[in-house]
């Protein structure tokens, strides 16, 4: 397992991040999810033993199953806490109250000090802001963010989804007033859908922001199980939680690319599709997810391979975005100024 620098922390992470959004059954993640406490116990220790230590959750996961189940598991394994980065989120709506919800002061501290009863530890490693809060405004969300820090209960602050101009708001806010500032951001980024190209990977390069990318098989989509002539895996939660959106017949032309490059190396299409992930400029630390130990033991061994640059282009031209404006134009413009 190699490490990377999280931004300029001075932080070392594993280039692969396992996520425990399996853990737990509750509401919609019953389709994700699944996994019960000695599943998560197995998967846990093949994590660690693997070389990972970088591990990523969420309150809102089976509304706070997968904390508990991913705390338990440190404790029942005896893991030393201190060889680990736990990563969680606040946003999303954990119980009725009108205020349970969101980005103001009142929920960052309450469900902070929530999940770590959940999480049985005494700080958080990296919390993500879970998305956009339309009504609280960026300055009060990093003062907030800010002051979670101070307390001791969280060491570096994170962002995830969040538009590409609002981001570099709250850079520089935080700036500003001497705040501490995001660190990572973690986006959805895989062969079918590479959006975050247009905005949020150029933002994070020129500020020195970790990428860490969330399903970077698409839901499953990228796995190999689907094809033109097998729209149903049977067994993949995109058979009944299909998400995240992907243009579908593209994406069966990239899994055809995956396929006959994956037979040259004897792996399945999911390894290929992880290894371009994580071979990309800007990717910190690649999330991959598991309901098995099998499932866990093939996307470990994308890290054992490289694509060449021939594989690279190929897999590239598949799957490129279209041109979109003012993209074209600035590349349009910036040809007279390119170095000879």
């Amino acid at each position: 397992m190699k490490y990377n620098f999280l931004s300029n922390t001075g932080l070392l992470v594993s280039e692969i991040c396992f996520g425990t959004m399996t853990f737990g059954s509750s509401g919609q993640w019953q389709a994700i999810g699944g996994v019960d406490q000695a599943g998560a116990n197995d998967l846990i220790k093949q994590v660690v033993d693997a070389g990972i230590n970088f591990i990523d959750t969420a309150n809102v996961y089976s509304f706070g199953q997968s904390e508990k189940l991913l705390g338990q598991s440190i404790k029942d394994l005896g893991l030393n806490r201190n060889d680990l980065v736990i990563a969680t989120k606040v946003r999303g709506k954990m119980g009725e109250g009108k205020n349970n919800v969101g980005l103001s002061r009142y929920h960052i501290f309450q469900s902070v000090d929530e999940s770590l009863q959940r999480l049985q530890l005494d700080h958080i490693d990296i919390l993500y802001v879970h998305g956009v809060d339309p009504y609280t405004p960026v300055e009060e969300i990093v003062r907030s963010l800010n002051d979670i820090v101070l307390t001791g209960k969280v060491r570096y602050v994170a962002v995830c989804n969040w538009p590409a101009w609002m981001v570099m708001k709250a850079l520089g806010i935080a700036e500003k007033h001497g705040w501490n500032k995001f660190v990572g951001m973690q986006y959805f980024y895989s062969l079918s859908g590479r959006d975050i190209e247009r905005e949020i990977l150029p933002l994070a390069k020129a500020e020195n922001i970790g990428i860490m990318p969330w399903s970077p098989l698409a839901g499953g989509f990228l796995s190999g199980k689907y094809t033109r002539e097998n729209e149903k895996a049977g067994n993949s939660r995109r058979d009944s939680f299909d998400f995240p959106p992907i243009n579908k017949e593209k994406a069966y032309d990239i899994v055809d690319v995956l396929n006959e490059i994956g037979q040259q190396y004897q792996v399945k299409a999911a390894e290929i599709a992880l290894a371009w992930v994580r071979q990309q400029p800007g990717v910190t630390s690649t999330i991959i997810g598991a309901k098995n130990p099998e499932q866990l033991k093939s996307n470990l061994h994308s890290t054992e391979l490289t694509l060449n640059a021939d594989e690279l282009k190929r897999i590239d031209e598949v799957s490129a975005l279209p041109k979109e404006y003012p993209g074209w134009m600035v590349e349009r413009q910036g040809s007279d100024r390119k170095k000879d």
